[in-house]
């Protein structure tokens, strides 16, 4: 079935601020919320639409990438469909505070929102972000890397519990394991529930009784794990890669956060990248350029041939087809544009100087006045049109 565009199903432009698309999302969500429309399989259905286009619009960096690639650009992250609205409930639950609608939301709300919060257990991790320098060969084929990162792992001797071996944990007598505090208050306007996390339990719902001597009751501890990062082939500068539950471990069995891997390229000895194709600057020499010839050029692939013309002039731009970055998640590649320099020699002898003397006097070989004009013309006519 083919996906709606993000921005249609919440209604709202593309040119719309984050605050827009999350009052956008929550009026949708009070519309097509499941307690307000028991046995609508239609409305469900929109409920869960709806939060999917919230879960990318909300995040920058994927809001970013939706409009560069649309739905295809969503391979390869940690987006989400939310086939489960449990999901829904656990990834959002700050939209259906009360902060916005007051009582009405809380009424609808807060019996799914407290068993839900009583259900779960610990604190989440903290997500984490690492750099990843790549060559544009890497870029280029896509790449697989294996990288150490230190972060906050689950603690060995109690499974992450937080609790002494043999031990357990006890319900909030704060909170009676709901892991919030509920204040109630009357106004002329209405009944109106304020609703915080329990500070005893730090919203848990649980307490340690007898804490982890090895973790001191938080349930991780630090270290370093080696993980593997499949990179594919046309990533960018700026890119990034999300791995889901790869960041620090959560408190007292909490779920982990997100590794974010940023791509970072590295500078070429030889080439320099325009978007997918890369540019190679390759000085000839005037013989060669006049009469033409086959040379031999570096290119992301190792080395290949390239025919210069006859009557070629410096900076003239040869396409080398299919010889650049492959597109990211695409087929096809970019091509390798060939930049020609006529190479200048800084050291004559005095038989090569007489030589040239002799050539310069001879026809067609220095410029006329207006041949010096049209050339200048061309090449940067010639460069324009090669970048187009």
């Amino acid at each position: 079935m083919t996906k709606r565009d993000f921005y249609e199903v919440l209604g709202v432009s593309r040119s719309s601020s984050q605050e827009e698309i999350k009052k956008a999302y929550r009026q949708l969500a009070l519309k097509y919320h499941p307690d307000r429309n028991p046995g609508n399989k239609e409305a469900e259905e929109q409920f869960k639409e709806a939060a999917e286009a919230y879960e990318v619009l909300s995040d920058p960096d994927k809001r970013h990438r939706y409009d560069q690639f649309g739905h295809e650009g969503m391979r390869g992250t940690n987006y989400r469909d939310f086939r489960d609205i449990n999901e829904i409930f656990s990834t959002f639950g700050d939209i259906f505070g009360s902060g916005f609608g007051g009582g009405i939301f809380d009424e609808v709300f807060g019996d799914r929102r407290s068993r839900r919060r009583s259900a779960q257990h610990g604190t989440p991790g903290s997500d984490l972000k690492v750099k990843l320098r790549l060559s544009l060969e890497e870029i280029a084929a896509g790449v697989e890397k294996r990288i150490k990162v230190k972060k906050q792992k689950k603690c060995d001797v109690c499974e992450g519990s937080g609790s002494k071996p043999g031990t357990g944990m006890a319900v909030c007598p704060e909170c009676n394991g709901t892991g919030e505090l509920r204040q109630v208050s009357r106004s002329m306007f209405g009944q109106f529930v304020n609703i915080t996390s329990c500070p005893t339990c730090s919203g848990e719902g649980r307490i340690v009784k007898d804490p982890c001597s090895n973790c001191h009751g938080d349930g991780r501890v630090h270290g370093e794990t080696t993980i593997k990062v499949n990179v594919p082939a046309g990533v960018s500068e700026g890119n990034y890669i999300p791995l889901r539950g790869q960041g620090n471990s959560g408190r007292r069995g909490g779920p982990a956060g997100d590794l974010i891997v940023l791509i970072e390229e590295q500078p070429h000895q030889y080439f320099v990248r325009s978007g997918d194709d890369i540019v190679y600057d390759v000085n000839v020499s005037f013989p060669t350029a006049v009469l033409g010839g086959e040379i031999e050029i570096p290119t992301l692939t190792g080395k290949a041939k390239l025919t210069i013309d006859p009557g070629t002039p410096g900076g003239r731009v040869l396409r080398m087809r299919e010889r650049g970055i492959q597109h990211l998640n695409s087929y096809g590649r970019g091509d390798q544009l060939v930049r020609i320099n006529i190479w200048v020699p800084s050291k004559l002898t005095g038989k090569v100087k007489e030589m040239l003397k002799q050539l310069t006097e001879m026809d067609h070989i220095t410029p006329s006045e207006e041949e010096r004009h049209a050339n200048s013309r061309s090449f940067f006519e010639k460069v324009r049109d090669a970048f187009s």
